[in-house]
């Protein structure tokens, strides 16, 4: 059990320290964004293909807007903190 419990909070610790920033996510997506206009610029895939990928990049432009809205109140919130004070 002790063993249990030193594995989570060691999995707990880790994981903080794996995940990306909104920058590094934004440059992500960006790229992939310009993949996915390359090769709707060749014509050479099919109809399955071309949808899942469209699908994929409408996701993760929603992802990307709804995490900028995220910061922009964010900063509004901090921006109205450091108002009152």
């Amino acid at each position: 059990m002790l063993k249990g419990i030193i594995g989570a909070l060691a999995l707990g610790l880790t994981v903080p320290a794996l995940a990306q920033s909104d920058a590094a996510k934004n440059t992500d997506n960006a790229i992939k964004n310009t993949v996915d206009d390359a090769k709707d610029k060749l014509h050479t895939d099919s109809g399955a293909t071309k949808a899942k990928r469209h699908m994929k990049k409408a996701a993760r432009n929603a992802k990307a807007k709804a995490r900028n809205t995220k910061n922009d109140v964010k900063d509004k919130a901090d921006d109205v903190k450091k108002d009152v004070k």
